[in-house]
């Protein structure tokens, strides 16, 4: 299924009084480029968190934001730096005697003073990435569905202006050999206008024939019928194709422009302009397809 870049994923997932809220935003971008937001209590886990993602998305720029809470009553330790206790009272019971006054320190005292009192986190990573992968899991799960749902608008629009660019093509194809024939005509006029006699059919032919080879776009208009065939195929085949769709977008530019830089027709070169149009909002919208 074609997919677009653009989308967005929320879940918030709780087991075990743990919460994870994970975000998901992605925009289009040439190749994959995840960025994660996590709490650093649980970043070791972010390796885990980008396996996730990379294997369900191949393109886009990717912001993940995660939000996380451990609730459990093991969670969280205080611990005191008792060695450094001992040196804060030892420093207030000398200033307390030098200064002839009062000696009052005390536990709550000393856990005033800064590096007393750590508070330490400990997380089960196990337990605690078992949600997490859950939580990210599941708002991958809406992204993605976003994307093909977003994807899905692109296939359609996308298969209306190939039918566009289809018919004009078929009008180049029908229009090319009568271009011939009027320069035949317009070439044996001029002859007889500026001569007063008629031309020798054969010299006549044989000047068609070369004007016939040198704008000949026979070549052109196979390759584009090619090209179209093989981004119809694309588009039921699914993303990821927006690399492989862009380049065959250009090298449908470059058939159209060879086409224009050959002929002399104001008709054809007016179905060129049209191509071209359209071969541009293909690729407006191809940008973003992942």
């Amino acid at each position: 299924m074609i997919r677009s870049m653009t989308g967005f994923g929320y879940c918030e997932y709780s087991e075990d009084n743990i919460r994870c809220t994970v975000e998901i935003k992605t925009v289009n971008h040439r190749y994959i480029d995840i960025f994660i937001r996590m709490p650093k209590q649980v970043s070791s886990l972010e390796d885990r968190v980008r396996s996730i993602i990379s294997a369900k998305i191949q393109r886009g720029k990717v912001d993940v934001y995660i939000t996380f809470e451990d609730n459990s009553e093991d969670a969280v330790e205080v611990v005191a730096d008792e060695r450094l206790a001992a040196a804060y009272s030892n420093a207030l019971r000398n200033m307390a005697r030098n200064l002839g006054i009062e000696d009052d320190v005390s536990a709550s005292t000393l856990a005033r003073f800064p590096d007393i009192l750590k508070v330490e986190n400990r997380q089960d990573e196990e337990r605690v990435g078992a949600v997490l992968e859950k939580a990210v899991e599941n708002a991958v799960a809406a992204l993605v569905d976003m994307r093909e749902k977003e994807g899905q608008k692109l296939k359609e629009s996308l298969f209306l202006i190939l039918n566009t660019v289809e018919s004009y093509v078929e009008k180049i194809r029908q229009r090319a050999p009568v271009v011939v024939e009027e320069y035949k005509k317009k070439l044996e006029a001029r002859v007889e206008e500026l001569a007063g006699m008629k031309i020798d059919p054969a010299r006549l032919a044989m000047e068609a024939a070369i004007f016939a080879d040198r704008c000949s776009i026979d070549e052109e208009i196979v390759r584009l019928g090619s090209h179209i065939y093989q981004i119809r195929d694309m588009l039921e085949a699914g993303s990821p194709v927006g690399k492989k769709l862009d380049f065959l977008l250009q090298e449908m530019n470059r058939e159209v422009n060879t086409i224009g830089s050959k002929s002399s027709d104001v008709e054809i070169t007016n179905l060129v302009v049209e191509l071209k149009n359209e071969i541009e909002k293909m690729r407006e919208q191809v940008q973003n397809i992942e």
